[in-house]
């Protein structure tokens, strides 16, 4: 009988490329990552949105304002909070603009995403409440995929481990896209660290299947299923932060991150409660379901936390 045995030889494997090369062309997995999170997060978005009574479209052409303003955010928040990363001397400040090399801060790419949001939402005269309520769990899926771009990269790491599933880290050049090898040709392994990207990624998978259940079990107030994916994702973030060893500034003892993170829940949290009560968010401001010929007191019923009871089958249900 083959016995399986757990121990210190185990570990989970970086890879030692994180970008292909066709030609002039380079194709950075972590971008690919990104973009793959992205589409997952507009087809979610997209079905629970037009079960807000919006139209399915909506979604992508609000994107095309939110995800590039997100980006720039993101980068944004990063070379802010690091900055002599990219402004000392020996340093190339040009790789501040070098996003496929990783550093997209993900409190930067929400603030800016949702401005970009409420531009797009605005132009297309729809509830942004109801759009950041329609695309929260999206965003998590993203994010989730978002973090095997980390993995590529050989970052986002915890503490050194002998754990079994200890995370190998090489040491790699982002100019080319490869780890870089020692005299023998091996690549250089930098050590074996808790695997972070792996547990946040798993964590916004779980809360995003929460918030589907919750919603479509409860029909949550507006805006609250938004503030749900604040207060469970930082809650999360807070964690995984305290477990990091890579480099980041430190305010009292504590990474910069672990603050906002316990910030931002406390503010999520709140906003939940505060929220949860209130009718279901709908695609359609009042006046703009007065001119689609919808009656605007058809709101949907507070939930309070109650099952959702329908009088009629919906066309389009939450994925789960």
């Amino acid at each position: 009988m083959t016995e399986l045995i757990l121990d210190n030889d185990s570990f989970i494997p970086s890879p030692t490329v994180s970008a292909i090369h066709l030609g002039p062309l380079t194709v950075h997995f972590y971008a690919l990552c990104i973009m793959a999170g992205i589409a997952v997060a507009v087809w979610l978005g997209s079905r629970r949105w037009a079960d807000r009574g919006g139209d399915a479209g909506q979604v992508l052409d609000i994107c095309l304002w939110a995800v590039p303003a997100g980006i720039v955010g993101g980068r944004i928040y990063h070379v802010v909070t690091d900055p002599e990363l990219y402004f000392v001397p020996g340093a190339n400040p040009w790789n501040a603009f070098a996003i496929w090399d990783g550093g997209l801060g993900i409190w930067g790419a929400i603030a800016l995403g949702c401005f970009g949001a409420w531009i797009g939402c605005r132009r297309s005269n729809v509830s942004l409440i109801a759009f950041l309520d329609a695309v929260a769990p999206g965003v998590l899926f993203a994010q989730a995929l978002g973090r095997w771009g980390n993995w590529f990269n050989n970052e986002l790491y915890g503490d050194p481990t002998t754990l079994p599933w200890k995370l190998q880290i090489h040491q790699m050049d982002y100019a080319t896209g490869s780890a870089l090898t020692n005299a023998s040709g091996a690549p250089v392994v930098l050590g074996y660290f808790q695997p972070t990207f792996l547990y946040e990624s798993l964590w916004c998978v779980a809360v995003g299947f929460l918030i589907l259940y919750l919603d479509r079990r409860f029909s949550l107030g507006a805006g609250s299923v938004f503030a749900l994916y604040v207060a469970g994702y930082t809650a999360g973030r807070f964690a995984f932060e305290l477990m990091r060893s890579d480099y980041a500034n430190l305010i009292l003892g504590l990474r910069v991150n672990t603050w906002v993170a316990a910030l931002i829940f406390l503010a999520g949290a709140a906003g939940f409660v505060l929220l949860f009560r209130r009718g279901r968010s709908v695609a359609l401001p009042d006046g703009a379901r007065i001119d689609a010929g919808v009656d605007a007191d058809e709101q949907p019923p507070s939930s309070g936390l109650r099952p959702k009871q329908e009088s009629a089958p919906r066309e389009h249900a939450d994925a789960e």
